[in-house]
């Protein structure tokens, strides 16, 4: 039976999609409200028994052992309630009925729980993977890169083992401190393949190319190339995939350089005042550079001083909504916290403010970088590249 059920739910509707399974959950409850009409009407010489008993026995496939057990209870109500109807109490049929529906109910339970329990330690096995593949392509930030103090925090979405298209990089060059945030369409595999593509052009190009704007340029040409080849990605990430990306210079000098191709625009926080750095000229994201239209892409500069703050960010972050569907206000988050706080603490007192908005229901994976200008001088650039996360 539960094989049999389990071939079910593999199956299309139609031949599109899966059977809902808030459909599968309902299917116990409507064999018993169909019992309960057939008992309750001329229809009653039907012999019933069979289908309260195969109630729990569908409730343990998608219910858990909770939704077994009231499924249970509910067709132990209904064999109750028709008994008394028919006047049948005293009858042989009765007394099998409630046995053999107390020892499948037992069964089920039991089956149920086990397994539950399977499923979640495939599950948990699956997202130790997913995490450690994660990892091999976001690595922590540095404390201290250059002329800036580092943190930076990644949050996965929801329950479920799908690996996040969030990205992000500092790198120590020797045109000052240079990052990166992104965002992939989508999840999965082809999501992860475009992240690593895209830091791998990031970590490279920084080194090399004088202009900002090129190393952003190394990135698209990157994902074209990767889209390129045969089998890189799914179906849907091939027609409609594309990457918002932001990199941010930080030279010697009181200044901070963007480059947006379609980004959330980073948030600056000068003497407890938060202000938006928005792009002069909007680009769009990578991936869609036909709709690259007008002047050339020139990377734009705006103050940043010694104790300013600099955030960026995915749109999970300013996308996280609350019960009312409210958007997380993050500019009123930043004023909020103690200007003094370390990169660090500041970054773990906004993830406790967003998990306080959306009561721990991430709807998309999070992902900042925080950094803080120096007075000092910075410190030489090391020999290898940046790196990129702390998952909380």
């Amino acid at each position: 039976m539960q094989a049999l059920l389990r071939s079910f739910l593999r199956l299309g509707v139609g031949g599109h999609g899966r059977v809902p399974l808030a459909l599968m959950q309902c299917v116990p409850f409507l064999i018993g409200l169909a019992v309960l009409v057939i008992e309750l009407t001329p229809a009653h010489f039907i012999y019933t028994g069979p289908f309260l008993t195969a109630i729990p026995a569908l409730a343990a496939v998608t219910l858990g052992p909770r939704g077994t057990a009231t499924a249970a209870t509910f067709a132990l109500a209904i064999s109750v309630i028709t008994a008394t109807y028919n006047q049948a109490w005293g009858s042989l049929q009765v007394y099998t009925n409630f046995l053999a529906l107390a020892l499948v109910s037992v069964a089920g339970f039991l089956t149920s729980g086990a397994m539950q329990a399977r499923r979640q330690r495939e599950l948990d096995q699956v997202r130790r993977i997913a995490v450690a593949a994660q990892e091999v392509v976001l690595r922590p930030v540095p404390a201290r890169l250059g002329s800036v103090l580092a943190a930076s925090l990644c949050l996965a979405a929801g329950t479920g083992a799908q690996v996040g298209g969030d990205l992000y990089e500092a790198v120590q060059t020797r045109y000052g401190v240079r990052m990166i945030v992104g965002d992939v369409r989508g999840k999965g595999l082809a999501a992860v393949r475009a992240v690593a593509v895209a830091l791998g052009a990031f970590r490279e190009a920084v080194h090399y190319e004088d202009e900002l704007v090129e190393v952003m340029n190394h990135c698209a040409a990157a994902l074209r190339r990767e889209v390129a080849v045969p089998g890189a990605y799914d179906q849907e990430v091939l027609l409609e995939g594309f990457v918002t990306a932001l990199i941010a210079q930080v030279p010697d000098g009181p200044v901070v350089q963007l480059v947006n191709r379609g980004h959330p625009p980073p948030l600056l926080l000068h003497q407890g005042r938060v202000t938006t750095l928005m792009p002069i000229s909007p680009m769009p994201p990578l991936g869609m550079e036909d709709l690259l239209t007008g002047p050339p892409l020139e990377a734009e500069s705006y103050t940043f001083l010694p104790g300013d703050r600099l955030l960026l960010y995915t749109d999970g972050v300013i996308e996280a909504r609350n019960r009312d569907s409210e958007f997380f206000a993050l500019p009123e988050a930043m004023e909020g916290i103690r200007p003094s706080s370390p990169p660090p603490e500041f970054l773990e007192q906004l993830h406790q403010a967003l998990v306080r908005h959306t009561e721990g229901d991430l709807a998309d994976d999070v992902a900042m970088l925080l950094v803080d200008r120096l007075n000092g001088e910075p410190e030489p650039p090391s020999d290898g590249a940046g790196v990129g996360q702390r998952p909380l």
